[in-house]
C-alpha cells in the first residue's frame, strides 16, 4: 500500500491517501506541542514509539471486542487505518486526579477515584477544546444520543483493558484521552492513538511520570520516559 497525496497534517501525525478510498496511511512525527500549542519541541523517537505502542494496544482493543480503525502496521512510523470522519469530541477517562482536573477543582494530584470519571471536550483548537456535556454535544450536532452512549461504553471498556495491562507492567494509568471516528458505513470505532502523548502513566511504585507531562512541565528525561514505557509494554505484550 503506497502513500498518495497528503490529506492532513496535525500536531503529531500526517495522514496520506492510498489507492483505496476507505483506507489511509497515518505517519507519526517526533514533533511535540503542549499548552494549547504555545509550547513546541521535539521528542526524539516519539513517533516510532507512539506508532508501535498504539498498534499493539489497538490490537488488544479488537480482541476485547472494541472496534478500532487499525488495519496494519506498515513501518516503524507508518500504519494503515480505516478512513473515518472524526467525531469532534475528546473523550477523557480519569482514574486519579491530575492535570486540568486537579487545577480546575483545586485538589491535589494522585487522589484515587472510587470509580472512573468521564468528561467530554469540544475538539476545536480555536476555542481551546472547551468542556461540554452530552446535552451540549447533541445540541451542537456533534453526535447523537445513541452515538454518545456507545462512545461512553467503549471508553470505559478501553479503560478496563488498559488499566489491567499497564498494572501488569508496573504502571498506573492515571487518565487518558480518546478520539472516535465514523466509518463510511456509519460505524463508530476507536481512532487516533493510545500513547504517552495521550495517557498519563505513572510508575506504580515511585509515582514517577512516564508520559508527556515531562515535556509539558519541563521535567527533563522525556525520551527516557517514553522508551521505558515502550520497554515495559514489549516485555508484557506477548503475555
Amino acid at each position: 500500500m503506497e502513500k498518495r497525496e497528503q490529506l492532513y497534517e496535525g500536531k503529531a501525525k500526517k495522514v496520506y491517501a492510498t489507492d483505496d478510498p476507505e483506507l489511509v496511511i497515518v505517519s507519526y512525527k517526533d514533533d511535540a506541542t503542549a499548552l494549547d500549542g504555545l509550547k513546541k519541541g521535539t521528542i526524539v523517537g516519539k513517533g516510532v514509539i507512539n506508532n508501535q505502542m498504539t498498534n499493539r494496544l489497538m490490537a488488544r482493543m479488537e480482541k476485547a471486542g472494541i472496534p478500532t480503525h487499525f488495519v496494519k502496521e506498515l513501518s516503524e512510523r507508518d500504519t494503515l487505518v480505516r478512513r473515518v470522519s472524526i467525531v469532534p469530541l475528546e473523550v477523557i477517562i480519569r482514574n486519579l486526579s491530575a492535570g486540568h482536573f486537579a487545577s480546575r477543582y483545586g485538589v491535589e494530584e494522585g487522589i484515587v477515584f472510587p470509580e472512573p470519571t468521564i468528561e467530554f471536550s469540544y475538539k476545536n483548537d480555536d476555542l481551546h477544546d472547551p468542556l461540554l456535556n452530552a446535552y451540549h454535544a447533541v445540541a451542537l450536532g456533534l453526535a447523537s444520543w445513541q452515538e454518545i452512549e456507545l462512545i461512553k461504553k467503549y471508553a470505559f471498556a478501553v479503560n478496563d483493558v488498559l488499566k489491567a495491562f499497564w498494572a501488569d507492567c508496573g504502571v498506573t494509568l492515571v487518565d487518558f484521552k480518546l478520539e472516535f471516528g465514523k466509518t463510511a458505513q456509519g460505524q463508530i470505532v476507536l481512532a487516533d492513538e493510545i500513547s504517552p502523548d495521550t495517557c498519563r502513566l505513572w510508575d506504580a511504585k515511585t509515582g514517577e511520570k512516564l508520559d508527556k507531562d515531562r515535556f509539558r512541565r519541563d521535567m527533563g528525561g522525556v525520551e527516557d520516559a517514553y522508551a521505558e514505557v515502550m520497554r515495559r509494554l514489549l516485555a508484557h505484550d506477548g503475555e
